[in-house]
């Protein structure tokens, strides 16, 4: 992995952070369950989403119990970038 992910990893605003912490402790939540878990709005985890997207750190996948809704999770790269 590159060093501008790392960069860009620090350089997300907070919120884009605490949800990547989030994921990381209770590992694949929909929308709905970050939102709950982050007790930030639903508007707010969206962006951080869409952000945490834009660098790959994470993956949108279908949630089978409910087609409607995605769920998320992290991906290995940016994971174990992290951890340095």
């Amino acid at each position: 992995m590159s060093d501008s992910s790392t960069e860009n990893l620090v350089d997300l605003p907070p919120s884009a952070k605490l949800v990547y912490k989030v994921l990381e402790y209770n590992g694949p939540l929909t929308q709905k369950g970050i939102v709950e878990e982050s007790m930030l709005s639903a508007r707010t985890v969206r962006y951080a989403l869409e952000r945490l997207e834009e660098i790959n750190a994470v993956d949108e996948d279908v949630y089978f119990a409910d087609a409607r809704q995605n769920l998320y999770e992290i991906t290995g790269e940016i994971c174990a970038v992290c951890d340095d």
